[in-house]
């Protein structure tokens, strides 16, 4: 029963390598401990796991369709990704896009969103379109934003004097990837 044990352990060890350099799997999300509409479809399998740390920039903006009223509008994400083991293997921006450090990235599209914690932004299921170059990013369908800290709009005034200004609030959020 332990060689049984040890050549799982083996199997897994090189699939976890099999999946890019740095870019192993976290502890496996379950996601029926998650709000309903962020869960992946049934049959999808988690690939990989990253940790985002960075910012979302929000720009004091007029309200749309409201004259005279001002809010914080989101501009655009950027964040570094770190594996599990603290190395940094990829980033996050605008698109939304995830590259990986071997270049291959995926875009997608927003699908759904749930409340994370006060003062977090929402957690999120991203439809994942074909990526780009081949490596990590290969065969990801869908991405989940989890465990979000921070990058809510800032609590600073408004309004028609700061109209146009912009300011970098701090977030962090595990990225977890998913393939058929």
């Amino acid at each position: 029963m332990t060689q049984t044990f040890a050549l799982l352990g083996t199997v897994a060890l090189l699939s976890a390598c099999a999946a890019g350099p740095s870019m192993m799997a976290m502890k496996p999300v379950d996601n029926a401990t998650l709000p309903e509409p962020v869960r992946v479809p049934a049959g999808a399998r988690q690939t990989m796991a990253t940790t985002g740390i960075g910012q979302i920039t929000y720009e004091c903006r007029e309200k749309a369709g409201t004259a005279g009223a001002h809010e914080w509008a989101f501009v655009a994400p950027v964040a570094t990704l770190y594996g599990a083991d603290k190395k940094m293997v990829g980033k996050y921006y605008a698109g939304p896009t995830w590259e990986a450090a071997d270049g291959s990235k995926v875009t997608g599209k927003q699908l759904a969103v749930a409340p994370a914690m006060a003062g977090s932004i929402p957690l999120q299921l991203v439809k994942a379109e074909p990526a780009m170059g081949a490596g990590a990013m290969q065969g990801v369908s869908y991405i989940q934003r989890l465990n979000t800290k921070g990058g809510v709009a800032p609590a600073a005034t408004c309004d028609a004097a700061s109209k146009g200004q912009r300011q970098q609030v701090a977030y962090e959020a595990d990225y977890v990837f998913y393939g058929s």
